[in-house]
């Protein structure tokens, strides 16, 4: 079995929160979400993040949906819940019942409100100190939260935090500091930490794994691409890694659109089988008739390009 622990590595799918056409959670296509992504070799799952629609839940609901995948795993990969809050009474309380259910650790991001690397650093004492003894992922996602932090003051978060097991890279131009980050813990200057990328459903997924990254941590409608790249570059097969991410890029940008990005991965997961319906809560995109003819007529060159190499 996969650890949450510093040799994490492959692919943490960042999964979507199914509902049923009138906005219910829709428990039994978790279990078909679940089966669809392990059954396409990932090795973790991400829950309740950015993409999940977490902030669209009640506390009811996300430990209702974090019960029944912890449930559908049965242990086969770790699941990793999303907690970030600006609070740490909410995140402490929602860390112990997630955990209690049976993840296998958290993820934490700087809220909006940090800004100075002290402030930063500060912000993550604290975090230790709420988390205790529960493994975590540190969430760097500048985009979303708003806050830079320099590869300084990431490593002096990583040499504060034994329970830190993961980095999230996910900021954009990135490839420096994930170089910058590797190159001191290969050093010796800093505990050496899973790095798992985001950016955009893995868009420099090939020349991140150059850099050091140990795999993926992000979303998208055919993980498998994501699995397939990682092992391809695992067993030194760079170009084939790079011929294959190729293959799946064009579709991969389109789904990381702002604004409609949700309502593309889902679309496109409901016409793969893996959810039952494509809805999605309010707020809340929705594909136009043109949208939809441009995402068929990707997955149909996606399908050539593929069947081309084999």
């Amino acid at each position: 079995m996969h650890k949450f622990d510093p040799s994490a590595k492959g692919v943490y799918l960042i999964t979507v929160t199914p509902f049923t056409d009138s906005g219910a959670l829709d428990l039994a296509s978790t279990d078909r979400m679940v089966d669809f992504c392990l059954e396409r070799g990932v090795t973790g799952l991400t829950i309740l993040g950015i993409m999940g629609e977490a902030t669209k839940l009640t506390a009811e609901e996300a430990k209702a949906f974090t019960r029944q995948v912890v449930r559908r795993v049965g242990g086969r990969v770790p699941v990793i819940c999303g907690v970030s809050s600006p609070g740490f009474a909410a995140m402490g309380e929602l860390t112990r019942e997630v955990m209690g259910i049976g993840a296998s650790g958290v993820m934490v991001a700087p809220p909006s409100t940090v800004r100075t690397d002290d402030q930063i650093a500060g912000y993550f004492d604290m975090v230790n100190e709420t988390l205790g003894a529960v493994p975590w992922c540190l969430q760097d996602h500048p985009v979303s939260t708003t806050v830079q932090m320099s590869p300084a003051v990431i490593l002096r978060i990583l040499k504060s935090s034994p329970n830190c097991v993961m980095l999230k890279h996910e900021d954009w131009p990135g490839l420096a500091k994930l170089s910058a980050i590797r190159a001191a813990s290969d050093r010796g200057e800093v505990k050496r930490v899973s790095i798992l990328t985001g950016n955009g459903g893995g868009l420099f997924l090939p020349e991140e794994l150059s850099r050091g990254a140990d795999g993926a941590m992000t979303g998208f409608a055919w993980p498998e691409m994501m699995v397939d790249v990682v092992a391809a570059h695992a067993r030194g097969d760079v170009e084939r890694a790079h011929d294959l991410f190729d293959a799946y890029l064009p579709l991969a940008r389109y789904e990381q659109q702002a604004g409609i990005g949700l309502a593309v991965r889902k679309h496109l997961l409901h016409q793969r089988g893996a959810i039952a319906s494509a809805f999605a809560r309010r707020p809340a995109p929705k594909l136009s008739p043109q949208d939809v003819a441009d995402i068929e007529r990707l997955v149909r060159r996606q399908e050539k390009r593929l069947s081309q190499l084999g």
